[in-house]
């Protein structure tokens, strides 16, 4: 008898679950309407902090407002010249002195964001930028995350520098 409920309640449930009842009684199948267009949401957002897009200063005003300084915590407007192509976890941004190196933002606790991400794109960045002393082991490990080649990457890279690096909490890729 328990076996006989038991499958009676099987059969019942695997029905219920394939049909539902219209309005007016009609059966109608339980699967999502073939004509809606599902909008795929593109997530331009990435870290731990929101970034407040109005705020943003320019990255030259970065730049000289960071001049003379350890450390500075700002949010900043800055083009995208590249980015980590292993795993999204760095960027570089495009430096607006003519000549000048672009310069270092990495992101703080090792989030990412997508590694195709367009160069040449806006990005709105919140965070820290920091006097920092990159080693010679760091830079040439940033320069195989950028595709050269671990011999290549060697003999580019031979002393240690000192330069600006953000790092970053929160970035929010601007929209197109």
């Amino acid at each position: 008898m328990k076996k006989t409920i038991i499958a009676m309640s099987a059969v019942a449930l695997l029905f219920s679950c394939g049909e539902k009842q219209g309005e007016e009684g009609e059966t109608m199948e339980n699967t999502p309407n073939q004509t809606e267009e599902v909008a795929e949401e593109v997530k331009t957002e990435f870290g731990q902090t929101a970034v407040d897009t109005e705020t943003a200063i320019t990255t030259a005003e970065l730049l000289a407002q960071f001049n003379g300084k350890e450390e500075l915590e700002a949010t900043f407007k800055g083009e995208i010249t590249e980015v980590c192509a292993k795993m999204g976890c760095w960027i570089s941004v495009k430096n607006p002195v003519e000549g000048e190196e672009d310069f270092m933002v990495r992101f703080k606790d090792h989030f990412t964001i997508p590694v195709d991400t367009e160069l040449g794109s806006m990005a709105y960045l919140h965070g820290t930028a920091i006097q920092d002393t990159v080693s010679v082991d760091f830079q040439r490990h940033l320069l195989e995350d950028g595709g050269m080649s671990a011999e290549d990457a060697e003999k580019a890279v031979s002393e240690e520098k000192i330069t600006m690096t953000f790092i970053a909490d929160g970035i929010k890729l601007a929209e197109k």
